[in-house]
């Protein structure tokens, strides 16, 4: 029986990295006169590095100007990364980022039908608040039975550990629930403790290799390009949890 849902953030419930993290990284970067920018395609060679402030600690190894010790590099990632969390919350909050198709009517079935959903991501707590505030108002985390963010599992994806935290919050086994995310580092993550995952496609890891995927698509507002094909005598529109349940049955979940 399919008990939860567990949805990551970034990439997941919107497009937040090209639209919103990157664009208040380079805003950050110019208010402290950095005299680095990053474009599209260097962000995305970045996103394989989990974290906003490891990323910006990995990238001022090939900086020329970066500060030449470490405590005095930490000091500025942390600095960047503080300003740049509340430019993306300022950014959320004037309606930037709009949820991806069919994640509204998803989060809509689930709470009519009763079946739990969490949110499961590795981003801070206060990115994830300003994201669904700005979506679900004010109390939106009465939707959700638990919410795993960084602060509550410092160990990124790949790692495991913030899905090992929400099963124990949700006093769940991984066969109960299912994942919905975005790329390989959270299918790795996911699969890890047992549970199923269905990819939905976004912009920087959208050809990403998923093997072992439950299924894997394009995005949940839509029934076309998904491998397996969802079955049209169950549901019309968006993909919804009688999808998904299908999806578990064929593979024995």
């Amino acid at each position: 029986m399919l008990k939860a849902i567990l949805w990551d953030v970034d990439g997941t419930l919107a497009e937040t990295e090209r639209d919103g993290h990157l664009v208040a990284m380079n805003a950050a970067f110019a208010e402290f006169d950095v005299p680095w920018r990053w474009n599209e395609q260097r962000y995305g060679e970045l996103l394989r590095v989990a974290g906003g402030y490891e990323r910006l600690l990995f990238d001022m190894q090939s900086q020329p100007l970066a500060p030449a010790t470490q405590d005095e590099r930490n000091a500025l990632a942390r600095r960047i990364h503080l300003r740049k969390n509340e430019l993306y919350t300022a950014l959320v909050d004037r309606g930037a980022l709009p949820l991806r198709p069919g994640v509204r009517e998803l989060f809509d079935e689930c709470t009519a039908e009763g079946v739990r959903m969490a949110i499961v991501t590795t981003t801070s707590q206060g990115n994830v608040a300003a994201l669904l505030r700005a979506h679900l108002g004010a109390q939106w985390r009465e939707r959700f039975a638990a919410v795993v963010c960084a602060e509550d599992a410092p160990a990124k994806k790949p790692d495991p550990l913030a899905y090992t935290v929400a099963l124990e919050r949700l006093r769940l086994n991984g066969n109960e629930v299912i994942a919905i995310e975005d790329s390989a580092m959270g299918l790795v993550a996911a699969t890890a403790v047992g549970i199923p995952v269905v990819i939905t496609r976004s912009l920087y890891f959208a050809n990403d290799a998923v093997p072992g995927a439950l299924a894997v698509g394009p995005t949940l507002g839509t029934r076309s390009d998904w491998e397996p094909a969802p079955s049209s005598a169950l549901h019309t529109g968006c993909i919804g949890l009688a999808d998904l349940r299908a999806w578990r049955e064929q593979r024995g979940a």
